[in-house]
């Protein structure tokens, strides 16, 4: 089969309604809105209810990115969902599959955490490229409210819930121009949402772990010195095997986990700060679904063009960490 190139068409972004500012985080646990500002940059967060499933977020950004992408859901070959909190522990991109009447594509999770959207993207490339998948719908999407401890101070400040999506399609030229991927599961302890098992005894001398999970447990300063050390790096290597200097890049990308974080890596790596998206004081950390939703919000504010050079990097749970340099459109 003849390797082909990826062209990214596409964006969608959908976020709950109700949302929870700073403020109002003063009545859950001992904080205030300077401090929550000056140490993170976020200022509110959107939260789903109960009644409002990852599936529809999902969808919803899903036929954005789809309409902009000028096709039908029945072109898609595959849906890629990156989330770390699925409706159905089983999965659940076969449930947006159905959503959208998307008959013709098969549909699978994919778990890395704040990394997830990176990871998706580089996975569906491969797909592209070897001449397996003509369409594919990559999706970011998390609904962290459901995990995180509200009396827990140093993190229930930082998560919110959303979605986000891109369509990637087969192309003559490659808009993927070079990737690097990193994992370190030494460090798995600085973040995680850790199973926990009850005892249950079935019968004389049989007993099974029933399941259940912990909050999200983080090490905020182990996180992000990580953070600081490791984005830099890995971008250089993206750039690198991307044949591009750092002065080449139109706009980078950051999960958006920490303003202090944003700060930190662009001033590292020289990058005006006018070329750093950022929308997480509106938002919060809202893990896969992080780079996608300032991606699309870039994009419809027409602030990302055609032709641009973007370089993206998610970080995260497992440890897991990595970068895309890509053409827009």
């Amino acid at each position: 089969m003849q390797n082909l190139g990826i062209a990214i068409t596409g964006s969608g972004s959908a976020v709950p309604a109700a949302f929870l500012d700073n403020q109002a985080l003063t009545e859950l646990v001992e904080t205030s809105d300077e401090w929550i500002t000056t140490r993170t940059g976020i200022r509110q967060r959107r939260l789903a209810n109960p009644d409002e499933p990852l599936t529809d977020l999902a969808a919803a950004a899903s036929r954005q990115a789809i309409a902009m992408a000028q096709i039908n859901p029945q072109d898609l070959d595959l849906i890629l969902l990156a989330t770390s909190t699925p409706d159905d522990l089983f999965g659940t991109a076969c449930k947006i599959q159905a959503a959208l009447g998307a008959t013709r594509a098969v549909a699978f999770d994919l778990t890395a955490a704040c990394s997830g959207f990176v990871f998706g993207l580089v996975t569906a490339a491969q797909y592209i490229r070897t001449g397996v998948y003509q369409n594919v719908l990559l999706i970011g999407a998390d609904i962290l409210s459901r995990w995180v401890d509200w009396k827990d101070r140093g993190t229930c400040v930082l998560f919110g819930d959303g979605a986000g999506a891109v369509v990637m399609r087969a192309n003559e030229t490659d808009g993927l121009l070079g990737f690097e991927l990193r994992s370190d599961g030494t460090q798995n302890n600085c973040l995680n949402l850790a199973y926990k098992a009850s005892n249950l005894d079935l019968t004389q001398g049989i007993s099974i772990g029933k399941g259940s999970f912990m909050p999200i447990s983080m090490n905020g300063k182990e996180v992000y010195r990580f953070a600081v050390q490791k984005v830099p790096e890995v971008i250089d290597k993206a750039l690198f095997r991307a044949s591009l200097c750092v002065d080449e890049i139109d706009w980078l990308v950051l999960h958006q986990a920490n303003q202090r974080i944003l700060d930190a890596v662009a001033d590292r790596m020289s990058i005006p700060r006018d070329k750093v998206l950022s929308n997480l004081a509106n938002y919060g950390n809202t893990s896969a679904a992080s780079i996608p939703l300032a991606l699309d919000e870039a994009v419809r504010q027409a602030k990302i063009k055609p032709g641009d050079i973007i370089a993206a990097s998610g970080f995260g749970a497992g440890l897991t960490w990595g970068a895309a340099i890509f053409r827009w459109g």
